[in-house]
């Protein structure tokens, strides 16, 4: 299987690395990015190609990852979908426009193409998904980062709380941040209940998952060490991407 990658930025290139090491079950050819430099860069670690356009990505590929931003996601993906090809989404946040998620979900049917959402930066999604059998009474999430990875200076031992509201309004105000709250929306079909905190006393980006429903309580908390790219991104984020990948040829599947 052919891959192609929308966004070459700090999960494209721990996937490239996963890829050398042999560690990824596919083989991703081809890249685009709006910074041709980026994408060149890649493709050259990979013996893969740079190309010129999304409609050359869809032709060559045979699965598309977009690990590039929102605006990305809402441009490209839905030509993507036209073309029969199937696609990986890391900018989940796009979806929380519930219109432009059932735009997608069509277009998806029409062409017979599937759209695939990592599990990302946070743990317990499985459980999430299950709980959905019965009854939901509640989702929140806690998000504690550095304040560096907020865009934000604070005095050593001082926290602040940036957001305190619903997921659907956090992927809007913290667009690079906060794709973990989509997810945990997504797969609860829950507007999940978020807070953000930038706090100097950690080094991770930490999540705490809360959600009680009729099949009882769920409390997880992730610590995640950040990209050495970029300190907005959680190297589980990356890492959730590469076990998809592998999974889609694995012949035991574990978890839903």
């Amino acid at each position: 299987m052919n891959i192609g990658v929308i966004g070459c930025g700090s999960i494209a290139n721990t996937l490239t690395n996963f890829q050398l090491k042999g560690k990824l079950n596919v083989t991703i050819s081809y890249f685009y990015d709006l910074d041709k430099d980026s994408a060149i860069r890649l493709a050259k670690k990979v013996d893969g190609e740079a190309v010129e356009s999304i409609s050359e990505l869809i032709e060559k590929s045979d699965l598309i990852l977009e690990s590039a931003s929102q605006a990305a996601v809402r441009a490209s993906i839905p030509e993507v979908l036209e073309g029969g090809t199937d696609v990986i989404i890391m900018s989940v946040g796009a979806l929380m426009d519930f219109d432009f998620k059932d735009k997608l979900e069509k277009l998806a049917k029409e062409n017979n193409a599937t759209i695939y959402l990592p599990t990302g930066a946070i743990t317990g999604i499985d459980a999430v998904k299950a709980a959905t059998m019965g009854d939901i009474e509640s989702v929140s999430l806690v998000t504690r980062k550095p304040p560096v990875s907020l865009d934000i200076e604070l005095e050593d031992c001082d926290e602040k709380i940036l957001f305190e509201g619903k997921a659907s309004d956090a992927v809007n105000k913290f667009p690079k941040n906060i794709n973990v709250s989509s997810t945990l929306s997504l797969a609860s079909g829950v507007d999940a209940d978020v807070t953000i905190i930038a706090d100097s006393k950690v080094k991770n980006n930490t999540h705490e998952i809360h959600v009680k429903g009729t099949f009882g309580e769920l409390v997880t908390t992730t610590s995640n060490v950040s990209s050495p790219d970029n300190p907005k991104t959680s190297m589980l984020a990356a890492f959730s991407a590469a076990s998809l990948l592998n999974k889609l040829s694995n012949t035991i599947q574990i978890g839903s």
